[in-house]
């Protein structure tokens, strides 16, 4: 059974300022891999714990498990992501 997969609206910001194939590739991995097992990411530790964070090359995607499936919250590369 596939999970369903929500975007806060301000995932969409985060997709426009990557480049278009980077994004595609992006949005491709997220549909096929979260969408069949939400468990596949870390937990984060600190205050962001509760959260999630699944690695995609050097972007990460920063998302929370929700009674639907996922709600992810961020996209972005990996140095900037977290502040």
């Amino acid at each position: 059974m596939p999970y369903k997969i929500e975007y806060k609206s301000s995932v969409v910001r985060d997709i426009k300022k990557l480049d278009k194939s980077v994004a595609k590739h992006i949005l491709q991995q997220l549909e096929t891999s979260l969408s069949k097992n939400p468990n596949c990411g870390l937990p984060l530790k600190g205050q962001f714990k509760g959260l999630f964070k699944y690695r995609i090359g050097d972007h990460r995607i920063i998302y929370t498990k929700i009674k639907e499936g996922v709600l992810i919250l961020r996209i972005g590369h990996r140095s900037k992501v977290y502040k």
